[in-house]
């Protein structure tokens, strides 16, 4: 079967459903753009701007149909209209659920495996198909995207002896990390450095709008000696303050007598 080659929307979906940062959309768009027509199709590998302003359109346009993240509905990547490239109409869905999964491989490279349960995956794309379809449906996406299976005790699964109701491991196959391997840009690493230096910009512009603001020392409140303090050897400093609950008492001047003196 033919390989499939990633195109704008493909792009935009994936940036889309791992909540990629604004300041870093341009970074995978080029790092996808360098990899060339190995995983891009070829008329976008041409310019850059002109890629990127192909990718943004899609996610505008990806917004405008209800899909922004990994909670949207997965059939909203597809257009009205569009005719899958790899399954059945009928599983769709489960084409641009796996070009997904092949990107995050293709940008993690470090990324061994994801463990997937195709036999629950149905259920959560709604795909409403017989056994067998969705059978064959899977092994098209898994040799169309370059894919390969393991079990759970990492021995190679054949998806021929059908699909079992437990985790499988799905991962790239050698001939798509032997192309990756030929980029010897670790993608990670770069956007590290590249969050880094951006905070750090932020931090710069920050100072020169604000200035540095002074540190205030909080002082500790001073409380009311007591008589258990005075036991225990403490000495706290007797605040003016009236305590609360305690009553002020005045005293009263006492009636004069006769004799004009005090009682």
């Amino acid at each position: 079967m033919r390989k499939y080659i990633f195109n704008a929307r493909d792009i935009a979906a994936y940036i889309k459903y791992f909540s990629v940062p604004p300041h870093l959309e341009v970074s995978y768009m080029q790092y996808v753009f360098n990899l060339g027509d190995r995983v891009l199709a070829k008329p976008l590998t041409a310019d850059f701007e002109r890629f990127k302003m192909e990718v943004y359109r899609e996610l505008y346009s990806l917004w405008a149909n209800g899909f922004e993240n990994d909670k949207s509905d997965i059939s909203a990547i597809a257009q009205e209209g569009q005719v899958p490239f790899i399954c059945d109409v009928e599983c769709m869905s489960l084409e641009s659920y796996m070009k997904l999964i092949c990107l995050h491989l293709i940008y993690t490279r470090n990324l061994p495996y994801v463990n997937l349960n195709f036999a629950g995956l149905s259920l959560t794309l709604h795909i409403r198909c017989s056994e067998e379809i969705y059978h064959e449906n899977i092994k098209r996406v898994f040799e169309s995207l370059g894919l390969v299976s393991f079990d759970r005790f990492g021995k190679p699964f054949d998806l021929d002896k059908g699909i079992p109701d437990e985790l499988l491991r799905v991962a790239l196959t050698e001939d798509t990390r032997k192309i990756l391997a030929g980029n010897n840009v670790d993608f990670k690493e770069s956007l590290r450095k590249e969050q880094t230096a951006w905070v750090e910009d932020l931090k710069k512009k920050s100072l020169e709008v604000f200035g540095k603001i002074p540190q205030v020392k909080k002082k500790a409140p001073s409380r009311r000696k007591t008589a258990k303090d005075d036991k225990k050897g403490v000495v706290v400093k007797d605040s003016k303050l009236q305590p609360k609950g305690a009553p002020v008492t005045v005293a009263k001047p006492e009636s004069r007598n006769n004799g004009g003196e005090m009682k």
